[in-house]
């Protein structure tokens, strides 16, 4: 029987997950969220709904792959995919979020300075400097348990101050809040903000964070803290969304903190501020966090010392910090690389998905009791299939972008086929293999 857990390691647990919470809602979290409540108001909750459950769904899963298994998501996919080709898939796959992650990075950096910006009159390089100089401090302690304790105040403070801000309109009651979750729909013009707002909730990098930070703890300890925790990054992504509703016109940060200003009073300018300030340090904590553990994670098999304080792990966390704030001082917007990112984790996420789905299914890998139910596959395949389909929609955008009068790409229709083809593929591979092994065991 599992053992029950208190309220202290729930507690504990909570804190110490909230990691993806502050991975996820950065800048472009809250760009995106307060667009889609500025020109839809309520009409795309769902979509946020949806991507903290399937965060919550992945997540899970790849921590109950290195619990059950005691490796690493990366580790697992050097054991399936060994020699010179699987070094090959390793490498290629920690370049990839390499490159993510440093393109991403001086966005998360100018993206905090944004918030300081609406509350300092300093210089935006004093400001840029002394976040960088903040996150390589809390870089340097090399605990991933001490980031993560740090990491959850910034969450907290941030998740009150959007919070706050939403609460304070008192446009909508809880009942409206609510039943917006249920209404799937897309209204005309919303689909690109729909793909951001599951795009920049559901990113790869977190499934290797969940993995490498995932020992230690029992399976429940685990589920709890990454459901709470991923939910309350849900609500604070919601209240973003709530505070975008007041808004009209152009998107920008000042437009955002002046129109809540106006309309709620000089004192919630600054909680915007600090909500994006917070969300922008968060980020630019766990952005070059994430991509040294996956670095450990998918090279640690071949060889080298690859410890939090080592000088391998250092190097890779630094070279991702060192790429955004040489984009921000030099006043650099890192566009065309964000647009090459995009395109990357476009193909990345489904991928990383795909290899998640058929470890956590593997009878030669883990006991029976930690493989998937039906139910999860069922979830897990829904969530491959929609990021398969969001994938390839980001390719196509990021063509569009590099290559103007392009106009190239799948339908939609099309699209949708391919994507539940391969789903199908993954179905098949999946109980394929089980039925081998059920008369194996036989």
């Amino acid at each position: 029987m599992p053992k029950s857990i208190t309220f202290r390691r729930g507690l504990s647990s909570v804190l110490f997950w909230s990691i993806i919470s502050a991975a996820f809602i950065g800048p472009g979290t809250v760009t995106t969220a307060a667009k889609a409540g500025a020109s839809f108001q309520l009409q795309l909750i769902w979509a946020l709904v949806f991507s903290i459950l399937a965060t919550i769904v992945l997540q899970e899963a790849a921590a109950r792959t290195t619990l059950a298994s005691g490796k690493s998501l990366g580790a697992i996919i050097a054991a399936q995919y060994p020699g010179a080709w699987g070094k090959r898939i390793r490498r290629g796959l920690f370049l990839a979020v390499a490159f993510g992650c440093a393109a991403y990075q001086a966005g998360n950096l100018l993206g905090a300075v944004s918030g300081l910006r609406l509350a300092s009159p300093l210089p935006p390089w004093v400001l840029l400097s002394g976040t960088g100089l903040i996150s390589i401090w809390l870089l340097w302690q090399g605990s991933a348990k001490r980031i993560t304790r740090i990491l959850a105040i910034v969450v907290a403070i941030m998740g009150i101050a959007f919070t706050g801000t939403a609460v304070l309109q008192n446009d909508y009651s809880l009942g409206q809040v609510a039943l917006s979750t249920l209404g799937v729909n897309i209204p005309e013009g919303g689909a690109l903000l729909v793909i951001g707002l599951i795009g920049t909730t559901i990113v790869p990098y977190n499934l290797f964070l969940a993995s490498g930070i995932s020992q230690g703890q029992s399976l429940s300890e685990m589920r709890w803290g990454i459901s709470l925790a991923v939910l309350i990054g849900g609500i604070i992504s919601i209240a973003i969304l709530i505070t975008g509703t007041q808004m009209e016109g152009a998107f920008t940060f000042e437009a955002l903190a002046d129109t809540v200003e106006q309309k709620l009073g000089s004192y919630t300018g600054a909680l915007v501020a600090f909500g994006l300030f917070a969300a922008g340090l968060s980020s630019a904590v766990t952005a070059p966090f994430a991509a040294a553990i996956t670095a450990k994670s998918l090279l640690e098999s071949d060889g080298g010392d690859w410890r939090p304080t080592s000088r391998n792990f250092r190097l890779v966390w630094a070279i991702i910090m060192l790429a955004g704030l040489a984009f921000g001082l030099l006043n650099v917007k890192p566009i065309p690389a964000i647009i090459l990112a995009q395109a990357i984790n476009g193909v990345l996420l489904p991928l990383v998905v795909a290899f998640l789905i058929l470890a956590v299914n593997d009878n030669k890998l883990l006991a029976p009791e930690y493989t998937n139910a039906v139910w999860q596959n069922l979830l897990a395949l829904l969530v491959f299939t929609i990021t398969c389909f969001l994938g390839i929609n980001n390719i196509g955008k990021a063509a569009a972008a590099t290559f103007p009068g392009w106009a190239g790409g799948l339908p939609d229709r099309a699209n949708l086929l391919f994507s539940l083809a391969i789903t199908l593929g993954i179905t098949w591979k999946v109980y394929g293999t089980k039925r081998q092994a059920t008369g194996n065991s036989q």
